[in-house]
């Protein structure tokens, strides 16, 4: 049996150093981190539509 394959770090490519992965570095852990905080990350999300929005226009048949 061969030894596994190093993995590669998920900012640069290199081989992930231990105790610190998935990242080769504290500078690739940084990029990561700065990446999460200034958004570049961003989970999309759908904005519910509210029923009760003051700002929509009500229509002639909205009787309620």
């Amino acid at each position: 049996m061969s030894a596994p394959s190093p993995k590669s770090c998920v900012i640069c490519g290199k081989p992930q150093a231990e105790g610190l992965a998935p990242f080769c570095s504290r500078r690739c852990a940084d990029v990561d981190l700065n990446r999460w905080l200034t958004g570049v990350y961003a989970i999309p999300a759908a904005e519910e539509e509210d029923e009760d929005e003051p700002d929509r226009p009500r229509k002639a048949d909205d009787d309620g």
